[in-house]
């Protein structure tokens, strides 16, 4: 296909969008952004930003002339994905990224995620089917996996409490998982808008880092010189505590299982690739990072 260069970004401003709009400003690619009519949200100076109706036919009118678009909206956007998905082939737009940057169609995860799941796999679904009508629209899909640095920062529940110098360490602490930096996520965009051919129609799988609680409480611990407090409990009591919230209406059983995702003894839940090598993150240019590199990056 022909090289891209013309990219717009619907969800510019959120956790994901922000960094995945910083890879492409310093690129040479041609950046606008494209947000709701209501948004109040600000965006870097020197980017364009179209303000418009979430139908097709304004949708179609600010997709012209774009070669890919980059979904990645909040989770109230994803049903929207299908429109977007009809605007950018009506506009005639090569590549579209869709919203995921989770776990992707390989999955492991709980039975309790099964509808979130399925609505997302709706808009993968649908993208495909229209690859295949419209040889000239392809689509790619990234699973990015735990977006680490981010998550470990905003949810002590994940571990490590990075204020109080804190841990907690589930079961033995030796359970293996993959994460990608919000950096590795902006990279992972960037690589495949360079890759256009090598990731047409598929889910890409990426990963900054492999690596286990033990391992990054030694670099939290090597960074600040000091020993922290470590408590201890099991991921089958966190899973416990997430399907009994779940049963109650409290919303917090998707964080603790979100998180038990990563523990959970010898399931393999939190690994998107087995080795860096089984991923694509060579080819999209991730750069692979260390327990230290995180530890360093929270603290800093």
């Amino acid at each position: 296909m022909s090289i891209i260069r013309n990219v717009a970004i619907i969800g510019a401003s959120g956790n994901f969008g922000t960094p995945i709009t910083n890879a492409l400003s310093t690129s040479n690619f041609s950046i606008t952004i494209i947000t709701r009519l209501s948004s109040t949200t600000s965006h870097p100076s020197g980017i364009p930003v179209k303000r418009i109706a979430y139908d097709l036919t304004s949708l179609t009118k600010a997709f012209a002339n774009q070669d890919a678009i980059i979904c990645v909206v909040g989770p109230g956007g994803i049903p929207l994905q299908k429109i977007f998905i009809d605007a950018a082939i009506a506009a005639g737009v090569k590549r579209f990224i869709i919203d995921d940057f989770g776990w992707g169609p390989e999955a492991h995860g709980f039975d309790e995620f099964a509808a979130i799941h399925k609505q997302r796999r709706e808009a993968w679904d649908y993208a495909a089917e229209k690859a295949q009508e419209h040889k000239d629209f392809t689509w790619t899909g990234l699973t990015t996996g735990n977006p680490i640095d981010w998550a470990m920062k905003k949810f002590p529940m994940m571990g490590f409490d990075v204020a109080k110098h804190e841990a907690i360490i589930y079961d033995d602490g030796t359970e293996r998982f993959t994460g990608t930096t919000l950096e590795g996520i902006g990279q992972a965009v960037l690589g495949v808008l360079e890759h256009p051919e090598e990731t047409a129609n598929r889910f890409c799988k990426v990963q900054s880092i492999q690596t286990c609680q033990n391992e990054l409480l030694e670099a939290f611990e090597k960074v600040t010189g000091e020993k922290w407090k470590v408590t201890k409990t099991t991921s089958k009591e966190l899973i416990q505590s997430g399907k009994e919230d779940l049963h109650t209406g409290n919303g917090m059983w998707r964080l603790k299982l979100a998180v038990a995702t990563l523990y959970d003894v010898s399931e393999g839940r939190g690994m998107v690739a087995a080795s860096r090598q089984e991923s694509d993150a060579e080819l999209l240019g991730i750069k692979d990072e260390s327990a230290g590199d995180i530890a360093a990056k929270l603290l800093r």
